[in-house]
């Protein structure tokens, strides 16, 4: 039950003795967009879900996209049905991120009574509940405070950027469209938050206690995010950066007890991406006699393909088997963690009070950006926020 719902218990009671419960909704006065990629809910929904991604030139750029986007996402549909079905049928990232947005508006509503009731809102890129849509219901419950909140702790143009745009482009012809009075603020990174390091590090002290006391020391741990086209970096992307920054922190937080390096996974196409790719590094640690590794999701906030199976049956199983690994655990993602659930509030709370509505980080475009849609929904979020 979300937050901003009270239940009221009826003095009355049914003929066996229950408590009949009735449920009063209370308008939300600060509405939370909890902004994300999103996962198929079953493998019905995959190719469009694909072809949502593969058309999207903020996530990836493609010759006569409108033509080779379809077709890509056609192709491999498939392959993605198979993978879903072979970890439930679809993805959870609905169900955690519904749970992690329950949970947080719970505490907001106590950290700060003055901007509560608060209430969650998924909003995600690609599937259902898509971002025009769950816009359509804040319009309905009409907040006083919008916040739009990254479900990406670190920032890309090509995850964060892709969704902050997506919402420009459903209010750029009418800016009001029935949101006029309400104050729009965002938060669009937030990946030194020292809770999101210490959730990071039990998850990880969690794992390594799943190794023989003997062998935790030399257990490496690959910290692994979502790789990235090298033109993309080149252009001045912050993300590599900004994924680096919290592996720093969570080294820092576990007392830089162990062997670490940051890798990359998910690579698509055939275009340079960032490198050392997680398998390739898997390898390479092989060959020089490291056999134990815990790998890290560190730029996920929730389970989802890249982790259930790319990460756990991939690598951790069919990867390790193939190249003779003692073991490759996996560190959980936040998922609802009590530090991350209070990471997310405190977020927030502090996002709230501080008056901040839009970061200087966020007006300011990579050095070599050739998006023009990147430049207008800049100046739009500047003008919508301030």
């Amino acid at each position: 039950m979300h937050s901003f719902l009270r239940k009221v218990i009826s003095p009355t009671t049914a003929n066996h003795g229950l408590q009949q419960f009735r449920t009063v909704a209370t308008k939300p006065r600060t509405a939370v967009v909890m902004l994300n990629m999103g996962g198929p809910q079953n493998t019905d929904q995959v190719h469009d879900y694909l072809l949502n991604i593969m058309t999207d030139r903020d996530m990836i750029q493609l010759p006569v996209q409108s033509k080779l986007g379809p077709w890509i996402a056609k192709r491999r549909t498939p392959e993605v049905q198979k993978k879903y079905s072979e970890i439930g049928g679809g993805s959870p990232i609905l169900k955690w991120t519904n749970l992690q947005g329950e949970l947080m508006c719970k505490q907001l509503d106590k950290l700060s009574p003055e901007t509560a009731p608060h209430k969650h809102y998924v909003a995600f890129r690609y599937v259902n509940p898509l971002t025009e849509d769950t816009f359509r219901e804040v319009e309905r419950d009409q907040p006083e405070r919008v916040v739009l909140f990254s479900q990406y702790p670190q920032y890309s143009c090509a995850t964060s950027g892709s969704s902050f745009n997506a919402i420009y482009t459903h209010y750029k012809d009418n800016p009001s469209k029935g949101l006029a009075n309400a104050r729009w603020s965002m938060i669009d990174r937030w990946g030194t938050h020292p809770l999101l390091a210490k959730t990071f590090a039990d998850n990880i002290r969690k794992e390594l206690e799943k190794f023989p006391q003997e062998k935790r020391k030399e257990v490496v741990l690959l910290f692994s995010a979502h790789s990235l086209p090298l033109r993309a970096v080149n252009r001045g992307d912050a993300y590599p950066s900004e994924v680096g920054a919290t592996v720093q922190n969570v080294m820092a937080e576990l007392g830089w007890a162990q062997p670490y390096c940051l890798v990359w996974q998910s690579k698509v196409g055939p275009l340079p991406w960032l490198e050392p790719f997680t398998e390739d590094a898997i390898k390479g640690y092989i060959k020089q006699g490291k056999k134990n590794f815990i790998l890290v999701p560190i730029a996920f906030v929730n389970e989802h393909i890249e982790t259930l199976h790319e990460l756990d049956i991939e690598y951790c199983q069919e990867l390790a088997h193939e190249v003779g690994a003692e073991k490759i655990g996996r560190a959980a993602a936040p998922n609802d963690h009590p530090l991350f659930i209070e990471a997310l509030a405190d977020v927030v709370q502090k996002h709230l009070a501080s008056g901040v509505t839009v970061g200087p980080k966020f007006l300011l475009r990579c050095p070599a950006c050739v998006n023009s849609k990147c430049s207008a929904s800049k100046r739009w979020y500047n003008e919508l926020c301030n």
